[in-house]
């Protein structure tokens, strides 16, 4: 039950998810188009405008069209006391964006034939125990987790549908998502962290980025240079937050990642080079009701619309810490696909939502963006 205890709060703080230049080379397939520089640049005009409004200390952003890298910039300090910028190589605590990341490592080993979404979760081991823990436990996420029904899956639990008749209804539920790492360890006899750097972080180069849990601690380097975390007391002072605490080697949170990193992962996303493109297609598939209805989850990501364009998207949130928010336009052509990429090393990128419910519509930031960069053919 302790064990239990700490999961529980160790995933509920990750799910309740001085401009500087960009310094590295760009991660570009195509001449960037100088009317999506001026967007952007306004809009990171109006993120830093945000960012200071709401007393955040350091913000990274990056702006992609397709896979081509249109603008990357720091916003703010990693450091306030020492006064160091942020830059998009600053590393942050990513919370709940790791869940996507954890998706892709699910779908790469359904693709090599290890690993089974409609295996039921009952058969795997260790889960009866947890089930029984869990629902002693019962509150937020599970007094009716479906854990004792033999229909349950890793299909329902990576698509938050493992609430109520499994499949049925979207039940945003981090805990039950930490577990499905264990699935994936069982299947490969490998502790999920080595499957994540194996599977996406060396593939997709991304540079600055680890995985993180009580028995693997940052490499040095990632460590030293990592944003740190602020708060703002019942004062309206700024304050330096205490690190996240220890969490497992779950699915949910667990992965420290710069912007570029990120802008990393979905380029090779994109590619072909972490998933074939029927995989990739399944990620951003909202899920569907026997009855058919459309909900607005799929495997790893928050799914919606916006004027008839096709979001998906996923927050992240240490509650007092960091926050970040990964929010990608799906269209049709490289023309009309867009990535927006922000960590910050407060928690206010959040916004207020309900476990049953995606409101990308409540973010500023992402209606800056989407505001920014309308559907081609519309004016702004």
């Amino acid at each position: 039950m302790a064990a239990l205890r700490r999961l529980l709060v160790s995933v509920l703080a990750i799910s309740l998810g001085v401009a500087c230049a960009h310094k590295r080379p760009v991660l570009t397939s195509r001449a960037v188009d100088p009317d999506d520089v001026a967007a952007a640049r306004a809009l990171f005009a109006r993120l830093d405008a945000l960012r200071d409004s709401l007393r955040i200390p350091g913000l990274a952003a990056v702006l992609l069209r397709d896979t081509t890298v249109v603008l990357a910039r720091g916003f703010g300090f990693a450091n306030v006391e020492r006064a160091i910028p942020v830059t998009p190589e600053t590393p942050f605590n990513i919370a709940s964006v790791s869940k996507p990341i954890s998706a892709v490592v699910a779908l790469r080993l359904v693709q090599d034939g290890r690993l089974d979404l409609d295996r039921p979760m009952r058969s795997y081991r260790d889960f009866p125990e947890f089930c029984t823990a869990a629902r002693a436990g019962s509150g937020l996420f599970f007094a009716d987790y479906a854990c004792n029904d033999d229909q349950l899956n890793l299909r329902h639990v990576l698509s938050m549908t493992a609430n109520g008749a499994p499949g049925t209804r979207f039940w945003y539920n981090p805990p039950s998502y930490s577990w499905a790492s264990r699935p994936m360890a069982e299947v490969t006899g490998r502790a999920f962290s080595d499957l994540v750097d194996s599977l996406v972080l060396r593939p997709a180069q991304m540079q600055h980025a680890a995985r993180q849990h009580r028995r693997l601690p940052l490499p040095p380097e990632i460590a030293a240079s990592m944003a740190i975390p602020y708060r703002v007391d019942s004062a309206g002072r700024l304050q330096q937050s205490p690190p996240p605490p220890p969490q497992g080697d779950g699915a949910a949170g667990g992965v420290i990642a710069s912007a570029m990193d990120l802008a990393r992962f979905d380029i090779a996303l994109a590619r072909g080079t972490l998933l074939t493109p029927t995989s990739r297609a399944a990620l951003w598939t909202p899920t569907r009701t026997a009855d058919g209805r459309s909900l607005p989850y799929g495997l790893g990501w928050f799914l919606g619309q916006h004027e008839r364009r096709r979001l998906a998207w996923h927050t992240g949130l240490w509650e007092g810490q960091y926050s970040a928010l990964y929010l990608k336009v799906l269209g049709n052509t490289p023309a009309d696909r867009l990535t927006l990429v922000l960590l910050a090393n407060s928690d206010a990128l959040q916004w207020p939502t309900r476990l049953d419910e995606a409101t990308i519509e409540r973010s500023a930031f992402a209606t800056a963006f989407l505001a920014a960069f309308p559907a081609r053919g519309r004016a702004p």
